[in-house]
């Protein structure tokens, strides 16, 4: 598809590379089936192409227009549309560009409640710092709550030794080292997860340290359209992970696969910065690994069946995350399931396996329709064999599902860690 950028974003960086990404794309049609709001609406502007179109309308009139910011806002980011396609579009890559484009446009261009929902979630959820306290100060109040917001807040866990146990951290022992991201929401939501990991990957010989200088991501503010957040936030990121890379760390691990897939991208978001930094940033992305790349299955099998009982093995659906299937999909493909049988839970089969949940980072926030159905959908693919639970790989994914699934969702590790410390 060609395009020519109008003079006015002609010399924005963001225009040339757009306008390379445009050609790749040859109209076929393959990602329409594979988009998730496509399946819901049924208009193409609500598909990979038809959003590809609104992009190259904006790149060659030079300003964004209510459709494009209408239907680019309504896109979830999820990247199946890049597993289907078989020209290798980038389209990830192009809708965040497109969304950079929009937010060239004057702040009036949105409605005032979108502005401050927008500008609320980048400066309140991506700091761990205020989300933390404020999430604490919604539990203690959740019984008095109405039940719109009581949904959105997890219930703490009851009782001391409860709490305790779930949020025991090993103490750092082992040769092998990796630090772990500690992310901005989850450990206001589910400060329990990270803590699993470490005593899973302890018993496994590797000690787990909590990555403390590296703050949000930078996927949120990046999906948002606020570049330059985003690219502050990475930068400082690198020069912390750089920091525990040379003090011995092997990698950097991820257990949201959001930001484990926009970590892995650091070396990409800062190929335009200068040498130093971008160098830095391509040697943190290659030392990012989502949590199943480090856990060795053969070693868990060998960990669990040393104290296994004689039980029904669990009953788990498995929820992959977009992010993981399509997002990290060279490196992670199939490792989860592997890991939860080796665990010895029984897989049960779900329908539309690769069909998004609805939450995507912001997005069952800022499009709470298209969100909740297709998280109905999402738990009628996951319920029909009636499973135990529901595992997924995903702070934004578990917390969507959470608030309507009649079974618990958990993160995955959170599961394997129950059955070795049962």
């Amino acid at each position: 598809m060609y395009s020519k950028p109008a003079d006015s974003v002609a010399d924005l960086p963001l225009a040339g590379e757009a306008r390379e990404l445009l050609r790749s794309c040859v109209h076929c049609g393959f990602c329409l089936p594979a988009c998730p709001t496509y399946r819901i609406t049924g208009s193409e502007l609500d598909s990979p192409r038809g959003r590809i179109y609104l992009i190259k309308e904006m790149l060659e009139h030079g300003r964004a227009t209510a459709t494009a910011r209408t239907h680019l806002d309504r896109c979830l980011t999820c990247r199946a549309c890049e597993t289907a396609c078989p020209s290798g579009v980038q389209y990830g890559r192009l809708a965040d560009l497109g969304r950079e484009l929009i937010e060239h446009e004057p702040p009036s261009s949105r409605d005032p409640a979108t502005r401050f929902v927008r500008f609320a979630l980048a400066k309140v959820a991506t700091r761990r710092e205020l989300f933390t306290p404020l999430v604490r100060i919604g539990q203690a109040l959740r019984p008095a709550l109405p039940g719109a917001l009581k949904v959105l807040l997890p219930a703490r866990a009851e009782g001391r030794s409860t709490t305790r146990d779930m949020l025991a951290w090993p103490t750092a022992r082992h040769a092998r080292r990796m630090t772990v991201l500690e992310g901005c929401v989850q450990p206001g939501l589910a400060p329990q997860i990270n803590a699993a990991a470490a005593r899973v990957l302890d018993q496994l010989g590797i000690s787990l340290v909590a990555a403390r200088d590296v703050g949000c991501c930078g996927a949120m503010a990046h999906h948002l359209g606020r570049t330059d957040a985003a690219l502050d936030q990475v930068r400082r990121n690198v020069e912390a992970s750089e920091r525990l890379l040379d003090g011995g760390c092997e990698a950097i691990v991820s257990t949201a696969s959001g930001c484990g897939t926009f970590a892995k991208d650091y070396g990409h978001v800062l190929r335009h910065a200068d040498a130093s930094i971008s160098a830095a940033g391509a040697r943190v992305s290659a030392a990012t690994r989502d949590l199943c790349e480090v856990v060795d299955p053969v070693a868990l099998e060998r960990a669990v069946t040393a104290v296994r009982k004689q039980r029904e093995p669990v009953r788990i659906a498995w929820q992959a995350p977009c992010s993981l299937q399509h997002g990290q999909r060279s490196s992670t493909t199939g490792k989860v399931e592997a890991l939860l049988r080796a665990a010895g839970c029984e897989l049960v089969a779900t329908r539309n396996p690769t069909l998004c949940c609805g939450s995507a980072g912001t997005y069952s926030i800022l499009q709470p329709e298209l969100a909740r159905e297709l998280r109905t959908r999402k738990l009628d693919s996951l319920r029909g064999d009636e499973p135990t639970a529901i595992a997924t790989a995903n702070i934004g994914c578990l917390e969507h599902l959470r608030q309507a699934s009649p079974v618990p969702v958990r993160h995955w590790i959170e599961i394997v860690d129950s059955i070795l410390f049962a």
